[in-house]
């Protein structure tokens, strides 16, 4: 296939070319380039080359081959809360409001602070990273110390200015979170790995007074919202008991249901719905397998798609899924489809492959910057090694990423230009120290048994 022709009028000396045996840029849609060289220069893509041309350009660049393998945009993860990895396998096989306030919510007021983010985030980087992610929304307490670790590590991140009603080690009430959360906006806005969105839990945690408050946030500083919405029958029986109105009805009448909107599982949707989601352009997160895990509900992607909506990927957090593994995550939202509607058709590679991309970028607000191998984007890429039994044959590239591959076969991945993991190797990440992180939070977390936790009551006026 020829080259998509995006070729830079200046051409200053490239840092390095990287020579895949194919290259998925994801736009131009369905486009599989082989032996290219995408051209990084610094932190940005500068151009994508047939190898043979790009080496007689660029004679003097550091040239990295990657002879078996498909080079992707990096993966975003739309939905995470990376500290809750030191609560994986601590509370499974129940329901999500049994889930949180009978066992994490508890865990979470008796634990949480600095270091349990820290460390739990550290630990999270090294999965996430590991598995070709170069970019993900965190919806967490203490979002400072997420966003320091994620500058040291070199991590793209889109960091979840949390707002709930209820007291934690991070904010005592709405006012806290609030304030708090603005002045890390401020003192990081510049920072150009970092931006940040406002994250009201959920409906059933924030008041009618708070929502306000969030949406002319919204509008004075051109934040996104990012919300849990729709995840379960509860929370719309809870929304008619409490306030009288469906749950989308509410939020549309605060001034909420818009482009900025970031609305997570949706796993409750009509098809009334659906049509009033892509008329006001709200953007999905689609979080399969926790909605499984959890036998919350099922999100109905294929519909979605159809009507123009705008649908990312994310895992939830690694407590409720109970993994950060992106690439499964599609995989199971491409079969998932298929078996709600019976229809073998629904819901393609290519458009798996996008909601693992560009689709997550353009919902976080980074579809100019990230989710796609495009000259003048930054240069977060992954690649993955197609020569294992897992992937060969290889018929078709793309089909086999999402039907066939595992994370495993995550070779390298870059942000920013900055090689995070070299041939199965992190980088910016000691793991042996995460790891010994991760038994010590074990061994603290073994004294609270889940079964016994106190019961936390939202206090939502």
């Amino acid at each position: 296939m020829n080259s998509p022709g995006a070729i830079s009028e200046r051409r200053s000396p490239p840092a390095v070319l990287i020579h895949a045996r194919y290259t998925v840029p994801v736009h131009p849609r369905d486009a599989v380039l082989e032996d290219h060289a995408v051209i990084l220069n610094d932190d940005l893509i500068t151009d994508i080359l047939p190898i043979a041309e790009a080496q007689l350009a660029f004679p003097d660049a550091e040239v990295i081959r990657l002879p078996d393998h498909v080079l992707l945009p990096g993966l975003v993860n739309a939905h995470t809360h990376t500290p809750m990895t030191l609560l994986r396998g601590y509370a499974d096989d129940m329901e999500l409001h049994v889930w949180l306030k009978e066992h994490i919510w508890p865990a979470e007021q008796k634990f949480v602070g600095p270091d349990f983010v820290a460390d739990g985030t550290r630990l999270a980087l090294a999965e996430m990273i590991r598995a070709g992610t170069t970019c993900f929304n965190d919806m967490y307490f203490f979002p400072d110390t997420t966003v320091d670790v994620c500058l040291e590590v070199g991590m793209r991140a889109s960091v979840g200015i949390t707002i709930i009603e209820i007291e934690s080690a991070w904010a005592r009430d709405v006012d806290a979170y609030i304030e708090k959360g603005m002045k890390l906006w401020e003192r990081f806005q510049s920072q150009s790995l970092i931006s940040f969105t406002l994250s009201p839990h959920a409906p059933y945690t924030v008041s009618d007074k708070t929502l306000d408050r969030v949406s002319a946030l919204s509008k004075e500083r051109g934040l996104p919202v990012h919300m849990h919405l729709l995840e379960t029958e509860w929370e719309i029986k809870q929304s008619h008991q409490q306030h009288e109105l469906h749950p989308l009805t509410r939020l549309s009448q605060h001034g909420l249901l818009n482009s900025k909107l970031q609305a997570v599982h949706m796993a409750q949707l009509s098809s009334g719905d659906i049509d009033l989601l892509a008329d006001a352009r709200v953007n999905i997160v689609h979080c399969p397998q926790s909605n499984l895990k959890l036998a919350s509900g099922m999100c109905p992607l294929a519909q979605l798609l159809g009507a123009g909506v705008n649908v990312a990927l994310g895992t939830d957090g690694a407590a409720a899924n109970n993994d950060l593994d992106l690439l499964a995550e599609g995989q199971t939202a491409a079969l998932l489809a298929k078996g709600i509607t019976g229809d073998a058709k629904a819901v393609n590679a290519t458009q798996v492959l996008e909601m693992m991309t560009i689709n997550g970028a353009k919902a976080l607000g980074m579809g100019d910057r990230t989710g796609s191998i495009e000259p003048g984007k930054q240069a977060d890429l992954c690649a993955l090694d197609l020569n294992a039994p897992e992937t060969q044959p290889l018929h078709h590239v793309v089909s086999q990423l999402v039907y066939a591959a595992s994370r495993r076969q995550f070779t390298d991945v870059w942000v920013a230009g900055k090689r995070l993991l070299q041939n199965g190797e992190l980088m910016t990440i000691d793991i042996d120290a995460v790891l010994a992180s991760a038994r010590k939070w074990h061994s603290r977390l073994s004294e609270l048994d889940a079964g016994t936790g106190s019961k936390i009551e939202e206090s939502v006026p």
